[in-house]
């Protein structure tokens, strides 16, 4: 099982990337003009523009974590990290998911008040599966780690 895991923890180190240049959404002013495609890095460019602590915020919590988690995971797959850092490293990857709702709600708000046009993109669910994904193999880890002590 274990082995199993450090595939689908290594697969998400080429995952993560790709979900963050997907498009989350298409928004426009008008139905009659094109949608702009937006992306996790495209909205941090914006942001960088217009607001540097949000900026920081969004990179530590769209980017780095999700990463850093994913890295730490590897580390402890190979025993090249201590298996009492699982918690902390579980802890760090569910930051990310307040991004997910976060354009989620941003999604909402924009269609409630009907000035704009929002579509979702299929990165916003890319997105969604990779932190899901990671919640769920640093859970399985904790699990085969604890019953592979047990033995």
């Amino acid at each position: 099982m274990l082995n199993l895991l450090r595939i689908a923890n290594l697969s998400l180190l080429i995952l993560f990337p790709i979900a963050w240049f997907a498009p989350l959404m298409r928004a426009g002013l008008l139905p009659i003009f094109g949608l702009s495609e937006i992306s996790v890095i495209s909205g941090m460019q914006a942001l960088w523009d217009s607001d540097v602590a949000l900026a920081l915020l969004v990179t530590a919590f769209a980017l780095f974590a999700p990463y850093l988690k994913t890295i730490g995971i590897a580390l402890v797959h190979f025993n090249l990290l201590k298996d009492q850092t699982l918690p902390v490293l579980s802890w760090i990857g569910k930051l990310a998911m307040a991004d997910v709702f976060l354009i989620a709600l941003y999604i909402v708000v924009i269609k409630g008040v009907g000035f704009g046009r929002v579509e979702t993109g299929w990165g916003l669910y890319m997105f969604t599966a990779c932190i899901l994904a990671s919640i769920a193999i640093s859970a399985l880890t904790l699990k085969a780690k604890k019953s592979a002590l047990a033995e």
